[in-house]
């Protein structure tokens, strides 16, 4: 009996550490995240830190850096990772030995960076509104004009943001200066006054991106609709990307394709390779992870409401997990069998 007990005590002592690594691959390993500025990006990393952290990593702090400081920071192997990179859109921000030292390990968000300008619904069935060109009528500048200027009014992009150049392009190229009045004053408050006039059942112009709180609170299909530009014109910075400015599936668009005229990125993983290299099953995680561009904007909009702390969004971190226990687990086995 007691040879028996030493025995099986002996198997459970040699299988443990089997086990724990198996469970806790990451074990012993710190790892240096990097995130983006802007705070619509933060829920996907603080997911990813989640994961690794089960898996047994040690996860740092992320970093908080401006795009082109982050690529540089991970070619030279000063940060491991993002999940903040939109590409083709990025790609102009990489140093030029950057596809040698990092690339991207996975998608998040496939045509998740969208952009483009909406309008509401019940005014595009009205007025068969479908694309930029048909501001130039005169009953649809009238409807859309609320401050008696004669001309239908953009919540557009405040100065210094990459949007308004394009925004302006667009007014040049398309002959609309004389048609649409853009509002560039603060986007927060702008669209916090056409949600208002949203409310009443006045009808509403827009720019937009995703991920964003304002396509959870007016709902592409429901509330809005994503309208085309008249064609393609790219601006000297887009060029080489105009087949990146149509694309196809786009939930709540007035066609299909729809010709956003702006570049639609992808929302992808990024990482140093060598990082990758050494840990297998961090690659395996970056693989498989991806989520419904409509959890994104449920979460900005808690957000944009003002549960913006770093314990709110681990609140929502954990309120995704148990939603979706499944799918998650399942991340996690495929990254503890890259570890086998």
């Amino acid at each position: 009996m007691k040879r028996f007990f030493l025995t099986s005590l002996l198997i459970i002592i040699l299988a443990f550490p089997a086990f724990s690594y198996q469970e806790l691959p990451g074990k012993g390993i710190t790892v240096r995240p990097a995130r983006a500025t802007w705070d619509t990006g933060y829920f996907q990393e603080a997911l990813i830190r989640r994961a690794l952290e089960t898996l047994g990593y040690n996860v740092k702090k992320p970093k908080e850096l401006q795009n082109a400081l982050f690529y540089k920071s991970v070619a030279l192997g000063d940060v491991d990772y993002w999940a903040n990179g939109w590409f083709p859109n990025h790609w102009g921000q990489t140093p030029k030995n950057f596809k040698k030292k990092a690339g991207i390990y996975g998608t998040v968000v496939k045509a998740g960076g969208l952009q483009g300008y909406l309008v509401s619904k019940s005014a595009v069935d009205k007025f068969n509104i479908k694309s930029l060109d048909d501001f130039k009528r005169p009953e649809v500048k009238k409807a859309f004009d609320a401050n008696g200027d004669g001309k239908a009014d953009l919540v557009a992009c405040p100065p210094g943001w990459g949007c308004a150049l394009v925004i302006d392009h667009h007014m040049k190229v398309y002959d609309l200066a004389n048609d649409i009045n853009l509002i560039k004053a603060s986007y927060a408050a702008s669209m916090a006054e056409a949600m208002a006039r949203h409310q009443k059942g006045e009808p509403i112009f827009f720019y937009t991106w995703a991920p964003n709180w304002t396509i959870f609170k007016l709902k592409p299909g429901e509330d809005v609709m994503w309208i085309n530009v008249p064609k393609i014109i790219p601006r000297s910075s887009q060029k080489g990307a105009e087949d990146r400015m149509t694309v196809s599936g786009v939930k709540g668009a007035v066609t299909d394709p729809l010709k956003a005229g702006f570049v639609v990125s992808d929302i992808n993983i990024v990482a140093n390779h060598k990082f990758m290299e050494k840990n297998p099953p961090i690659k395996a995680f970056f693989s498989v992870f991806s989520l419904p561009l409509e959890d994104i904007n449920e979460q900005n909009t808690k957000m944009y409401e003002g549960e913006k702390s770093e314990q709110d969004i681990q609140r929502h971190v954990d309120q995704w997990i148990e939603k979706n226990k499944e799918k998650w687990n399942s991340w996690l086995e495929e990254a503890r069998k890259a570890a086998k």
